[in-house]
């Protein structure tokens, strides 16, 4: 393993999900989780501030769909702001909830299900995931960057953003020759990390000097 790849993953490789506090395994609640943050790191806020409003909504019995279903509009956005996650906290409570009846509705509270509808597809995946209030594009890279710990099927998903990062450490820009950068089950927090160098020139100088 080059020696940068090896600094960057001690440097910096932890999933996003497992900084919020979720370990990730193919089962509802962690996968409800997973789309619940991806929906809160879509926004235009630190990374920081949306971990920090997941941990309070899950907290708030807003880890499952349906725990989240029965939040009241004003305990999400009350949940949102224990967690500093103000500048958009009303229309992110919204989405949260239209996301939750969707996720009971279609899938009877289990992605697992979706997994099964997209034919373990990942550009089906992402249409799928894209249905969801509040996820776009953006919130898809980061469900399926995440994700592919325990999806097989969506490996390797290194999306803009992490080529982006690799760029910065003089790493090939090419998804496929990335991966082979790092064993497969190291590749949900080697993307992680390269999104973490992406928007940290300070971190990638300091992998860089070693």
């Amino acid at each position: 393993m080059d020696a940068v790849v090896k600094r960057l993953l001690r440097d910096a490789g932890r999933t996003y999900a497992e900084e919020a506090g979720i370990p990730l395994k193919d089962q509802p609640g962690p996968l409800f989780r997973l789309v619940v943050l991806s929906n809160l790191l879509s926004a235009r806020i630190g990374a920081e501030i949306a971990m920090a409003a997941a941990r309070e909504l899950f907290e708030a019995s807003g880890g499952t769909a349906r725990g989240l279903a029965r939040l009241t509009w004003q305990q999400r956005v009350d949940a949102l702001d224990r967690g500093h996650y103000v500048r958009y906290d009303e229309s992110t409570a919204t989405h949260l909830g239209d996301m939750a009846d969707l996720v009971l509705d279609r899938y009877g509270g289990d992605l697992r299900r979706l997994a099964i509808e997209a034919g373990r597809d990942p550009e089906r995946a992402a249409e799928l995931l894209r249905e969801f209030p509040g996820i776009g594009q953006v919130g898809v890279d980061i469900f399926c960057r995440e994700a592919q710990l325990i999806w097989p099927w969506l490996r390797p998903y290194i999306d803009g953003l992490a080529l982006k990062g690799a760029e910065r450490l003089g790493l090939p820009a090419d998804p496929k020759r990335l991966a082979d950068e790092v064993p497969d089950k190291d590749l949900a927090r080697f993307a992680a990390a390269l999104v973490r160098v992406a928007r940290d020139k300070k971190l990638a100088e300091s992998i860089l000097k070693g």
